[in-house]
This record gives structure tokens, sequence and C-alpha cells, in this order.
């Protein structure tokens, strides 16, 4: 606000987006946070999945919440704390115990403890939510042992919440018109409103996300399904591709490797070779998710030679991020039976060149990018500028959507199949290596 020269009471409306699968636990009463947020790449509950899956309770779960039964969602980590955290049980006892995704402890925080609810965007990535019937589902609350009154009022992704408390928020009540999950987010951030139309984010992980209209398309090779948002009285669905691992690899060669000074230096590095030289990276420093959803896949470098330098490495790291998404685009196109005719991209690794030109090359798909890299935080801002009548509808948004630059295929299809033949050995050597009886959690 300072930036723009505004004051908050000049604020037409507040949106909020956030981390989807993350979740935080706190006191009705106080609004504090009782322990710390289990965050979505948490793998500790990778033991009750098993199990569950053992129970043979993953299909129906799929059948009801578009998602498979694995440690990312937050519907196990509640179930976690409600068993294993003494202060999480100790409120739920006493009736004062809140739990939900980052944005709706943000409402309830903003509002002064006034609403208490989430959208259907995030309500959507916790397996206890129905996505077709749009409520918490009692047999999924009960399979998790979750009471649904700890549980958010679950509401459209475009709507008036209420207004932030004075208190809190710079001396002003601004309406709060906006809730979405970071990657839904940056699908309408995208304005990809038409079936068919599809977005990737790459960030600390990648999402595809390809908008399957009001029709909310089954998966059976590893993608989600999952609700885009709730908007003017219509919901529409999406296909999605969780990739773990993206721009995490990046901060692996700074932090931990130590072989780049800064994230800016990729790229860089990576151009002064014409190729991987054979070097792949399979970045499963969490496990594995779409299409594979393995939480017991570790990363694997392989290709390695007399010959390899920093660069190739480098370059690993860059094509890992095009070779993943190209797994989930594959499977996209042939769930979602619906025509692709380029791949909007977003996220801080959307900057490089280098890393685009690769996707394009490899998928054989024009890439385009969006002006603005940060489309979640627009996507946010679209939603509650939609309920607040900034906009009329989406049809005014999508006009706003501009480009910065496009990238189209150049490689050859003897050199793309080469190359990601591969990616998929490398894949298949790093699948189902950390022993399962080790704990993932201290």
């Amino acid at each position: 606000m300072q930036e723009a020269g505004l004051s908050a009471h000049e604020l037409t409306a507040l949106g909020i987006t956030n981390q989807r699968e993350t979740v935080v636990f706190w006191d009705r009463e106080s609004g504090r946070a009782l322990t710390r947020a289990i965050v979505w790449q948490c793998r500790r509950t990778a033991e009750m999945c098993r199990q569950l899956k053992n129970e043979g309770l993953e299909d129906r779960i799929r059948r009801r919440t578009g998602l498979l039964l694995d440690p990312y969602f937050s519907g196990t980590k509640v179930r976690w704390a409600m068993e294993n955290l003494p202060q999480v049980k100790e409120a739920a006892e006493k009736g004062t115990l809140a739990c939900g995704t980052v944005d709706s402890y943000l409402l309830y925080r903003l509002t002064g403890g006034r609403v208490f609810a989430t959208d259907y965007s995030n309500a959507s990535r916790t397996l206890l939510f129905n996505i077709h019937h749009l409520e918490w589902d009692e047999t999924l609350l009960k399979i998790f042992k979750v009471p649904v009154g700890v549980l958010p009022e679950v509401l459209p992704s475009s709507y008036f919440y209420g207004e932030t408390d004075p208190n809190v928020f710079f001396g002003s009540a601004v309406p709060i018109g906006g809730i979405a999950g970071d990657q839904q987010a940056a699908l309408f951030g995208q304005a990809c409103f038409q079936p068919g139309m599809t977005k990737n984010t790459y960030g600390t992980g990648s999402f595809l996300l390809m908008n399957t209209g009001e029709k909310a398309v089954a998966s059976d090779n590893g993608l989600l399904t999952t609700v885009a948002w709730g908007v003017k009285g219509e919901v529409s669905y999406a296909l999605e591709g969780s990739i773990f691992i993206t721009g995490a690899a990046v901060q692996w060669l700074r932090d931990g490797l130590q072989l780049i000074k800064e994230a800016s230096d990729l790229e860089d590095l990576a151009g002064l070779v014409e190729s991987n030289d054979g070097v792949y990276l399979v970045p499963a420093f969490a496990g594995l998710g779409a299409p594979h959803w393995d939480p017991y896949a570790r990363g694997l470098l392989i290709g390695i030679t007399g010959g390899t330098s920093r660069a190739h490495l480098a370059r690993a790291v860059i094509e890992a991020m095009a070779y993943q998404t190209r797994d989930v685009l594959e499977i996209m196109r042939r769930d979602a039976d619906l025509p692709l005719h380029e791949l909007r991209v977003d996220g801080g690794a959307s900057v490089m060149d280098l890393l685009l030109q690769f996707q394009a090359d490899i998928t054989g798909t024009v890439v385009r990018r969006a002006c603005t890299a940060d489309t979640t935080a627009l996507g946010a801002a679209y939603l509650a500028g939609l309920a607040c009548g900034n906009w009329k509808d989406t049809d005014a948004i999508a006009e706003l959507w501009q480009e910065s630059a496009s990238f189209k295929p150049q490689m050859d299809e003897d050199s793309r199949r080469f190359l990601y033949r591969g990616w998929r050995k490398a894949v298949k050597r790093s699948l189902d290596w950390a022993e399962r009886e080790k704990p993932f959690f201290v």
C-alpha cells in the first residue's frame, strides 16, 4: 500500500490465497495457533495413508474427493494432530478447537474471529470434502475421525465473506471478497476460463491445472480432480497434476550443495553446456507426486561421467522441471479428452527462457509466459473484485490477460523421444527407495 500510495480505507476489496494443504490448529476464543502449522510437504502420515489403502478405502475416498490417499493432503494431518498433539486434543475436548487451511486462519484473524469459513477450492484439498455435493462428507469425517464442528463453513470462492476488523487491519473495515487455493487462484489469474485451457506454475513445486468446466473429470492415471472455483452461482472443476519439487531443487543447489550463489545464477550456468550429456536429476526429495504418488521415492542423480560438470547438474535441475511437466501433461490430455492449444506459465522459475524453450521442445506445445509472474495473487484479486463489483464477469477479466513471451517447439521428434526415454528410465530407478519402517519425523 505504501508503494501504491494508498491507505486501507481506499481498498475496494481484499482477496486471500494460500498453500492449500498446509493446516493450522487454533483456539477459537483467543485466535492463537495451538501448534506449528503442518505444511503440505510433510510426510509424517505416509504410514497412515498406506494403512487406509490396505483397508480398501482409497477408491471410496477418491470417488467423493477426486484425490488420492497421500500425506500431501490435510485430512490425515488433522487426524494425526488430534491423536498425537496434547494441545489439539485438549482444545477439541473443550469445544474450542478450530482447524483449517491457512486461508481460514487468516480470515478468522482478519475479521477479529467473526468469520470461520473457507472456499470450495481449499476444502476440496482436505480429503474431507465431497466435491460433487459441495459439503463436508459424513463418511469421510468418520474415516478420518474428524468432528465436523472443528471445520470451517464452506463458501464460494468469489463471495462477500465479511469485513476486516479495523483493530487488526490498519484501522479500516475492508470487504473480503475472494478466497482460493494458490493453484486455483493462479488458474483464475491466467484467465483459463474455458474447458481445455491449462496453466503451469513453477514455484517450490509445480502445479498443472486444466479447466474442465462444469464436469468433474475422473482420472485413473494419477491426476487429481479438484474444484477450480465457485463464481456467481456456478462451479468449475479442474484436473491437476501436483509436482512436489521443482524450484525447491534450485534452493538445494544454492543452499545444500552451494553450487550457485543466487537462484538467478542457474540459467547462466546451465547455458554453458548445449545438452544434459545424459545427466538426469529426479528431484524426489519429498517423494514423487503426480502421476506416480510414491512417498517412498527419493532423489536420484544419474548419468554422471568423468566429464560431468556443475553446468550439467544445473541443466539437469532445469530440465527436470520440464520433464515432470510432460509426465503430467500427457496424462491430462488423455484423461480430459480436450484439445490443448497452449500452456500458460507463471511462477518464479518462469523467468528462465532456457526452461520455457525446453518445455516447449519436450512437450511439443506452445508455451506462453504471462506478463504478471505472480498470477496467484492476481487471481485472488480478480475473485475479490468480481464479488465487489470491480469487474462484471470473467469475460472482462479475460481481456486483461497479456503475454510477455511465447516459445514454440524447435526440437525434432527423434530427439524429443530419446531424451524423454532417458528421463523415464531415471524415474523408474528412484521409486520405492526409502525404508517404510523408518519414521518421517522426530
